[in-house]
């Protein structure tokens, strides 16, 4: 199908892959995996055909075609609604439909046979191609991943990066081409969301090779996984827990070989190094040393696994209660309903996974406990001796973005010595020179790593962490599960990422109708209990609420309701360009020379940026529930 053979890529005067392999075969759902900048993402690139490799070949059946999803899409706008975009993915059924219409409106004065053999021709390309299921076939893939019917009709442009991306995928996913390639795609997923693209994807008729920090995704779905390492491509059969416990057993037997053989060259060296000059010995002696030379060499295993050999300390025990919650309510507006007196309790050693679709308000809650969000109603109180810390996104734009990895630990944690920050740095993988790189030339995923030291650096005992996982490679997320679960304190974290949250939680919140609710066990219980609970609400559906009947509403009621909320977004789509406006202003303005060496006035406007990185934050979720709202009224 596709094969690369014996081939090499260059970039930048360094070799991402050297004298590398890969045959892929019809039908194989492949996770590509690595650490970050092994080049996985650039691999799918020469798959596609947008970059050329610098040796070996690549050869590709004449009938395979190729769909790649690839974080660029994220940018893509369009005026046409979400369902025409990914419509798009039948050009040649459109065509179709547009030549019959032409040809329907020709007939009302044309009726020559000529003019119906060509009819004839048009439907029957038309319905080899089910031309009459794709409306049918579009919105089934769009609402899977999370659109409902009222929202196809929207324009793309409203939509945040996040749900572009999946109006992409959909399009992706219904072009149905011979080979997927997807590069993260669970990145803007909620849970529902990455279960629904998990089923399709183990169904697909066609190749998937997916790049993914997903472990439970690799698992659901893979049948191999290729490991780059090296700059080359090791090929293992099964998912990523069938990949693990490969890999261990072939390192085991490759570093038995490796020492052995070493064993073998220091013998044969002596042997060359004392006999070489001797004539009796001499010609003995050099037949080794071509012998050498010839060997075939066992490379030494690398090691790309991280175990993490500190504690994050804890500066003083809390009390008993961390938080409380009494009888809270959170609206946006009087018809965006988060929590409705709801009430919960985090007691000290709670590790807790705050779990669910997205628009739900998880993020608002976190926001709630950490008191940086208003109440319409009801009570939050910190425990005794609580000294939380709170990591969200906004924060990683909040590094001083002139400053270096180390000077910014170094400043947020005085009482360190520069060896323990080293230490610490080293384990969320920055090492020798990295540690005096300028924030500003950070990826999302590196800032994400240091924004994450200094929030485990602060001695809290109370942790609140909105999508830590975000942006960070599996060995990122591993060493930030052992940071955790050594961690003494208490915490709350959002997250999507299963195989995180599987291995950090205790408990697991979730949102059902405007009330935290509570599971007090691991997020693998809670799965199991809630598939019971499913299957019993299946079978004995709960009474339903005693309403009034519900008087015929007039469509001008529910059209006026439908106008105040969609002011009320339009009113935030503009709050939210002004604050990304003054962000960027800010960004600037720190970037300057002249700033950037004054320090007061640098902090001032770091301490401004921060509060504007938060309102961004807000208005974007405030305008996903308003949102939902808008959605719920359409059906």
């Amino acid at each position: 199908m596709i094969d690369l053979v014996n081939f090499s890529f260059e970039f930048g005067g360094r070799y991402l892959f050297k004298d590398a392999g890969w045959q892929i075969k019809p039908g194989e759902r492949i996770g590509l995996i690595g650490q970050n900048g092994t080049g996985k993402s650039t691999l799918l690139r020469v798959i596609n055909g947008e970059y050329s490799l610098s040796g070996g070949s690549i050869s590709k059946a004449k009938d395979v075609t190729i769909g790649f999803l690839n974080q660029d899409l994220l940018s893509y706008e369009s005026e046409e609604s979400i369902f025409h975009v990914a419509l798009g993915a039948f050009q040649r059924v459109m065509e179709l439909e547009d030549e019959m219409a032409a040809i329907y409106e020709k007939m009302a004065t044309d009726h020559s046979d000529a003019l119906m053999d060509k009819l004839t021709h048009i439907q029957s390309e038309f319905d080899s191609l089910d031309g009459y299921n794709i409306h049918h076939k579009t919105e089934k893939v769009l609402e899977g991943l999370g659109f409902t019917t009222s929202d196809l009709q929207r324009p793309l442009k409203e939509f945040s990066g996040g749900w572009r991306m999946r109006v992409m995928l959909a399009k992706l996913l219904l072009q149905n081409p011979s080979v997927l390639l997807l590069d993260e795609p669970t990145n803007h997923l909620d849970l529902p969301s990455i279960q629904w693209l998990e089923e399709y994807i183990s169904a697909y008729p066609g190749t998937v090779i997916v790049v993914s920090h997903d472990r439970y995704f690799l698992n659901n779905m893979v049948t191999k996984i290729v490991h780059v390492t090296g700059q080359k491509l090791v090929h293992y059969p099964g998912n990523y827990d069938d990949f693990i416990e490969s890999k261990t057993e072939r390192e085991e037997i490759q570093g038995k070989a490796f020492e052995n053989q070493q064993a073998y060259i220091r013998q044969q060296e002596r042997f060359i190094e004392r006999f070489k000059a001797k004539a009796s010995k001499a010609t003995q002696a050099k037949s080794k040393l071509k012998q050498l030379e010839k060997l075939d060499r066992i490379d030494a295993v690398q090691d790309d696994s991280v175990e993490i050999n500190l504690r994050f300390e804890v500066k003083q025990t809390s009390g008993k209660v961390v938080s409380r919650l009494e009888n809270v309510s959170k609206s946006y507006g009087p018809d965006l309903h988060i929590l409705t007196h709801s009430t919960a309790e985090i007691v000290r050693g709670d590790k807790i996974a705050l779990i669910g679709a997205n628009g739900k308000g998880k993020s608002t809650v976190l926001r709630i406990i950490a008191g940086t969000e208003k109440i319409q109603g009801g009570k939050i109180s910190m425990g005794h001796a609580v000294n939380p810390s709170f990591y969200a996104q906004h924060q990683l734009e909040s590094l001083t973005i002139n400053q270096a990895i180390l000077d910014e630990l170094r400043q947020h944690a005085p009482t360190k010595t520069d060896q323990e920050l080293r230490t610490i740095l080293g384990c969320f993988l920055f090492s020798g020179e990295d540690v005096f790189k300028k924030i500003k030339v950070l990826s999302g995923g590196e800032k994400a790593r240091v924004a994450l030291a200094k929030t485990l650096l602060t001695q809290a005992n109370f942790l609140l962490l909105d999508e830590p996982t975000n942006h960070l490679d599996m060995q990122s997320i591993n060493i930030l599960i052992q940071a955790l679960q050594f961690y003494e304190g208490t915490f709350i974290v959002v997250s999507h990422d299963r195989y995180f949250v599987s291995n950090i939680a205790n408990k697991i919140w979730w949102i059902e109708d405007e009330q935290i609710r509570e599971y007090p066990g691991t997020y693998d219980e809670f799965q199991v209990w809630k598939s019971e609970r499913d299957k019993e609400l299946a079978k004995n559906p709960p009474p339903k609420k005693e309403v009034k009947p519900k008087v015929q509403v007039a469509p001008a009621v529910v059209n006026g309701e439908k106008q105040e909320l969609q002011k009320h977004a339009d009113k935030l789509e503009k709050q939210l360009e002004e604050a990304r406006k003054e962000r960027l202003k800010l960004e600037e303005e720190m970037a300057r020379t002249e700033i950037a060496s004054n320090a007061d006035e640098l902090g001032k406007l770091n301490a401004e940026y921060e509060k504007v990185c938060l309102r961004c934050s807000q208005l974007d979720e405030e305008y996903e529930v308003l949102f939902e709202k808008l959605l719920s009224l359409e059906e």
